[in-house]
């Protein structure tokens, strides 16, 4: 089912630029959208939320997700004008040569070109993945006088990749930017926007940081105080060649992603098997995750003071941690069904059920 307020809402969020520490332009897509749900708050490093009442005020259920994408940040600008940077977040380089970029300056955005040596100019390289700290971006100045006064690019400046929004030829499937993590931005003011009567109270949050350590979930997780959190994500597609493609676990199409383990959490059994029968039981479709590597803020936020049983749903979605990536439309349809099921059947009574007595 193609819904085209949710294509728009994927489309704006995407093509804003947030990477960690300078998220202003999703947070205020996230503000504007949850104006009128209920009262919205942020914490001291920049996450947000939103609360929207219930029935009684307890328990808290918390959806979250990160406002954040990976990008980079200027170091410093070269004498003859070309950029250097630094990256935050988890990139591979030969991702990167002849890729678009954007850089936030005082005075505006600036486009730019991560530089690329062509192969006519190589001699015996190249087959070599050039290091990060051997890139540059060429942003067209002249000189470094140019690039810093006339275009405002100064050591801090942000940088976001470039990736604009598109269907493909199957129009199920959407590309773009930064689906890591604006699926799970865009299923938290969904699931805001839709809740009518539930009985509990929810907070939908968008955190800062994620990409470089779980670092806005952590002050985020101590303002809102859950009982229990969703974490909507949007984790990596594995049903690619090169991958076990037969094993795989995240593939588009298939449904919403339960993530049970992963490096940063292992999810509670009992919530586990509530979540699975929820999906089975409305007829969602689903896939469990189990992952050797990789982390989401449910790791800072199920150890949050007593601790707090969490679970992660995701969108999977194709080639995450570069420019650009695919997610299909109907696996994010199922975690916002699932989302909202979860949040109509957990109540007081469900949720003790959760916990080890």
């Amino acid at each position: 089912m193609m819904n085209e307020t949710s294509i728009e809402l994927l489309k704006s969020l995407t093509q804003a630029d947030g990477i960690p520490g300078y998220e202003a332009e999703v947070r205020d897509i996230f503000r504007d959208a949850v104006a009128d749900v209920g009262p919205i708050e942020t914490d001291r490093l920049g996450s947000i939320f939103c609360t929207r009442a219930g029935n009684v005020e307890n328990p808290r259920i918390l959806l979250d997700s990160h406002l954040d994408e990976i990008g980079f940040v200027v170091t410093n600008v070269t004498d003859n004008g070309y950029v250097k940077f630094l990256p935050l977040g988890g990139w591979w380089a030969h991702t990167l040569l002849a890729q678009r970029v954007n850089i936030t300056t005082k005075l505006g955005k600036v486009p730019g070109v991560i530089g690329s040596t062509p192969p006519h100019l190589l001699s015996g390289s190249r087959d070599k993945v050039l290091d990060i700290k051997d890139l540059f971006i060429d942003v067209g100045a002249e000189n470094e006088e140019q690039a810093k006064e006339e275009y405002g690019i100064l050591p801090g400046c942000p940088i976001a990749p470039y990736g604009p929004f598109m269907r493909l030829k199957n129009e199920k499937l959407l590309t773009a930017k930064a689906f890591d993590n604006r699926v799970g931005v865009a299923l938290v003011i969904e699931a805001l926007l839709k809740l009518e009567e539930h009985p509990n109270t929810v907070i939908g949050a968008g955190s800062v940081q994620e990409e470089i350590g779980l670092r806005g979930a952590k002050t985020m997780v101590a303002s809102v105080e859950p009982d229990l959190a969703i974490v909507l994500e949007g984790p990596p597609g594995d049903d690619t060649p090169g991958l076990s493609v037969g094993n795989s676990q995240g593939k588009l199409g298939a449904g919403v992603q339960i993530r049970i383990i992963d490096s940063s959490m292992i999810v509670n059994p009992k919530l586990a098997d509530f979540v699975v029968e929820t999906a089975k039981k409305h007829e969602i479709p689903y896939q469990l995750g189990v992952r050797q590597s990789g982390g989401t803020d449910g790791g800072a936020i199920h150890q949050f003071g007593r601790g707090v049983p969490s679970v992660v749903l995701g969108v999977p979605s194709r080639y995450i941690h570069s420019h650009v990536s695919i997610i299909n439309i109907d696996d994010y349809n199922a975690a916002l069904d699932l989302t909202m099921h979860l949040v109509r059947e957990i109540d007081a009574s469900v949720l003790e059920g959760f916990l080890f007595g």
